[in-house]
């Protein structure tokens, strides 16, 4: 709220009457313990009072709302932003002055989720609510209808590589364009090189891709589909070779984390990682030793003419990947139900509960919470939200509106449906 006061309607911020005081409750009602009084209150008669003060609650905050409403229009008269910090700071003091010590964590908590409230009608009422919901609602109006069927897509490694057949997944004809690093898929997308780039975040074993986490923080992108594929492992070597021949193993290091069990029961046995499972592969086959194998898909056997020595050798038989498919430019596509949001919050206590708590007010469900530590700032964190939330929803805009002016920091990486 602003320091001056904009011209209202009487009704609207009029000084309300004296609340009507019930019967007093004490300690006592709560305790079971008799008052000063002497008697013992029934709990009815406190549940009475607590529906009657409530009532009367509900009545100020509608009022205190229809003063948002008035503070908005002279806002929009006189071109002033909606937050206004200092205002907010001197409130709060104010605010927790007013109560004894051990209230005052409840009274700003109450007083800060009431003054959250106000910024968002007052978003609302402007019609603009921050940078972040205008890009959104802009993607919402011209992006187009149908997912495409054909672009030319980035992926790390080469043909056989998990992300190629993820590719294959979310894209009927694509032509792909093969690049050494993750690093270099970003890049690709980044500076228009390719139209979409497709990478793997997480799994359902070994967990977050975290390479690709950190690489988020460094590059411009946005999340257009998600793909979940399942992944079965399996060893490659030349034809041949037997298991007892194998003396070095290759893949990527998310392969080797998911095929723990059977890499430890093979004795004599050294694991390498590398940049890809479809890179082990192809090493493997062009190599002129018969002690080398890969962890790798049966796409690869195929493709490198490689004979499978043992199959599904990952340590569970549900083992899932999840990949992002990128774009530079943020569309949102009919369905987009799941959303990603980057966020810093303020180094102070209680910071990530306040944001956590606007999920819960607005009923939105989190999907996936990852940290990740930021280069070069001392124990301070990257968050990573998943959140389950029509893009099209009324408290998602909420949401964004409530994020971007309450976080430190603050990205929206985009809204997409997962292919299944």
């Amino acid at each position: 709220a602003s320091r001056r006061s904009p011209r209202r309607s009487a009704r609207a911020c009029t000084p309300t009457n004296h609340v009507t005081r019930g019967p007093r409750v004490g300690l006592a009602g709560a305790t079971g313990e008799k008052d000063h009084g002497g008697t013992v209150e029934d709990l009815s008669d406190i549940r009475k009072e607590i529906d009657s003060i409530d009532t009367q609650i509900v009545e100020l905050f509608k009022r205190r709302m229809s003063c948002a409403d008035a503070v908005a229009a002279y806002k929009r008269a006189h071109d002033l932003p909606v937050l206004d910090r200092s205002r907010e700071r001197e409130l709060l003091a104010r605010r927790a002055a007013q109560v004894p010590e051990d209230m005052k964590v409840y009274t700003e908590v109450l007083f800060e989720l009431l003054m959250e409230a106000s910024r968002n009608r007052q978003g609302e009422r402007l019609g603009t609510g921050g940078h972040t919901v205008e890009q959104i609602r802009d993607a919402l109006a011209h992006s187009p209808e149908l997912f495409p069927r054909d672009a030319y897509v980035a992926c790390q490694g080469v043909e056989g590589a998990y992300q190629q057949i993820a590719t294959d997944r979310i894209f009927r004809h694509a032509n792909i364009g093969y690049f050494d690093t993750f690093d270099a898929v970003f890049r690709a997308v980044e500076e228009n090189y390719a139209d979409f780039g497709v990478l793997p975040i997480e799994n359902s074993t070994a967990g977050s891709v975290n390479q690709v986490f950190d690489l988020m923080m460094r590059h411009n992108f946005h999340i257009v589909r998600t793909c979940r594929l399942k992944v079965d492992h399996n060893l490659l070597a030349k034809p041949g070779c037997g298991l007892g021949d194998i003396r070095h193993i290759y893949s990527h290091e998310q392969a080797i984390n998911q095929c723990g069990e059977f890499l430890s029961s093979l004795e004599g046995v050294t694991v390498h990682a590398c940049e890809n499972t479809a890179m082990a592969s192809k090493m493997v086959a062009e190599s002129e030793r018969r002690d080398v194998a890969a962890l790798a898909s049966r796409a690869c056997a195929r493709i490198y003419g490689l004979d499978v020595l043992a199959s599904g050798v990952q340590d569970q038989g549900n083992n899932y990947t999840r990949f992002a498919c990128i774009s530079k430019d943020l569309s949102i596509y009919p369905g987009a139900d799941r959303s990603t949001f980057m966020l810093v919050v303020n180094h102070e206590p209680g910071a990530l509960y306040k944001v956590l708590a606007k999920f819960y007010d607005l009923d939105i469900n989190i999907i996936k919470l990852e940290s990740r530590p930021i280069p070069d700032r001392d124990f301070e964190f990257m968050f990573y939200f998943d959140i389950d939330c029509p893009a099209a929803s009324p408290e998602f805009f909420t949401l964004v509106r409530s994020l971007e002016s309450t976080c430190e920091e603050f990205r929206y990486l985009g809204s997409y449906s997962e292919v299944i």
